[in-house]
């Protein structure tokens, strides 16, 4: 899978340094990971990832964080090639901001 953008948790872990460790772990593990759906996905991040709408939400930093996701899962092209999957960051929230809700919009909700 690749991650778009990395900026986000970069820029993320700056702010809240504590995070680090977990972005870097998650970002290596998404990276290494070949999903296909969202069970995939919760094989990989059994305790710490949910679905709302069209969005994943992964807990970060011990369940401190809450980064949200739009998965584009690889798909057969008409030429036969396999696409790239693609994981989106939409969102990196401490729990108060989370618990706004105003990121769900944004999945469907």
């Amino acid at each position: 899978m690749r991650v778009i953008s990395k900026k986000a948790l970069k820029d993320f872990a700056e702010i809240h340094p504590d995070a680090l460790s977990s972005l870097e772990d998650w970002n290596t593990r998404v990276l290494a990971a070949d999903w296909h759906s969202s069970v995939d996905v919760l094989k990989d991040f059994p305790t710490t990832s949910d679905r709302v709408g069209t969005c994943h939400v992964f807990n970060i930093a011990w369940n401190k964080y809450r980064l949200i996701a739009v998965i584009h899962y690889p798909r057969m092209g008409k030429s036969g090639n396999t696409t790239e999957g693609r994981v989106y960051v939409r969102h990196i929230l401490t729990h108060r901001e989370y618990d706004k809700d105003a990121w769900k919009k944004e999945c469907g909700c």
